[in-house]
């Protein structure tokens, strides 16, 4: 026997079972673990939020059928760049460029398919070809410049939201491009993919059962889930897998809690960087393209503030301003905190010019609540090695 395997024998006892228990290893109660998950406050957020609504706005239809998929088509709008945005901070980076992205993309869309002729898949498809491929540029020039990403994403914010302008205004004479409605139900592809809803055959099945609210017709008052519900589940359950289930999510949170550790250590630094940047940029041309297909138009002015927006779910759903800590999972709830907030106030006799007081004190409540959480692992983890 050695050294260490006598060392490890001494220390250890038996527990209540009879097997071996090394007393080195210090117990953490599972009350204890849940508290420091990084969701965790972003979930007891959205408790309380359901229960100030509910107190404040429950017979006021906001939580009937009609009223829950407002909120939650806000919701899933905010979350799928939320997700993007949490997982590059992750990996110590942000992008202020997304909100401008959202209406350029909508503006790459609908330019071509209204003015050149193209099919309206065509449109859709340029559309990400292109903003991912910016979205390339700003982790390069990143990577490469070792400028701050705030500055680069600060600079495209600006590049993007004035190209935005040039193009609607040159081939418009306008800040919008409306008129697209026919065209985009006709397109096969993005009728199917991103315009209105699904599953009408369940939602038929349950007026019929009673289970939901009718019109006088006997229809459903919501013929079918929103697909950018199922986008944004699809986005978070890819984002959530990659971060957890395999050797790209580690590099991730590697990356994000020490890049020259990382360097050290062989992980491809760069590449992970400008992947998760293409992967923000597809997020956000998400976001646009959905939005086109949803109102039927594009306008200069989508996405405005975005960026802060999805900044703010992510770090009230648990993610470090300094990377390396996160959760997909708080991030969709920072989303759903913000959509029940932004429709519920509508509900109530609330004005809604407190809805940003409201996002700036859950910042500063979610940015002290991280840092605590932080401290105390810090202290539990010095404290287990004395």
């Amino acid at each position: 026997m050695n050294v260490t395997t006598s060392q490890a024998a001494l220390s250890s006892k038996p527990d209540a079972h009879g097997a071996a228990v090394d007393e080195r290893v210090r117990r953490i109660p599972r009350w204890r673990g849940l508290f420091n998950r990084p969701e965790f406050g972003a979930i007891a957020g959205t408790v309380l939020v359901f229960v100030l609504f509910g107190v404040f706005a429950g017979d006021s239809g906001m939580f009937n059928l009609d009223g829950v998929m407002s909120w939650t088509q806000v919701a899933a709008y905010l979350g799928i760049l939320a997700v993007g945005a949490c997982v590059l901070m992750i990996a110590g980076e942000f992008d202020l460029s997304i909100g401008s992205m959202v209406g350029f993309a909508g503006m790459m869309m609908a330019v071509p398919a209204s003015f050149l002729g193209w099919p309206v898949w065509a449109s859709a498809l340029f559309a990400f070809a292109g903003c991912m491929a910016l979205g390339w540029l700003n982790g390069y020039l990143v990577v490469r410049t070792k400028l701050p990403s705030f500055i680069v994403t600060l600079a495209f914010m600006f590049i993007l939201r004035g190209g935005t302008l040039v193009l609607s205004t040159h081939f418009a004479n306008s800040t919008i491009v409306g008129g697209m409605g026919d065209r985009l139900a006709a397109d096969p592809v993005v009728g199917t993919l991103f315009q209105g809803t699904t599953f009408h055959a369940l939602f038929a099945w349950l007026a019929r059962a009673g289970l939901v609210d009718t019109l006088p017709d006997g229809a459903p008052v919501v013929d079918g889930l929103p697909k950018v519900l199922l986008w944004w589940l699809a986005v978070a359950v890819g984002a959530g897998f990659m971060l957890s289930r395999t050797r790209f999510g580690n590099w991730v949170f590697i990356v994000g809690g020490d890049n020259g550790a990382a360097k050290n250590a062989g992980i491809p630094v760069h590449r992970v960087k400008i992947s998760l940047f293409v992967f923000t940029a597809f997020c956000a041309c998400l976001f646009g393209v959905l939005q086109v297909a949803d109102v039927g138009s594009a306008a200069a002015d989508r996405g405005l503030q975005k960026e802060f927006e999805a900044i703010i779910a992510a770090v009230i759903g648990g993610a470090l301003l300094t990377g390396g800590y996160g959760s997909v999972l708080g991030a969709c709830f920072g989303a759903l905190i913000f959509g029940v907030v932004q429709v519920g106030i509508s509900f109530t006799s609330i004005d809604s010019d407190w809805y940003r007081v409201f996002l700036g004190a859950m910042l500063l409540l979610a940015v002290l609540f991280n840092h605590y959480i932080r401290s105390q692992a810090g202290r539990s983890r010095a404290g287990a090695g004395q």
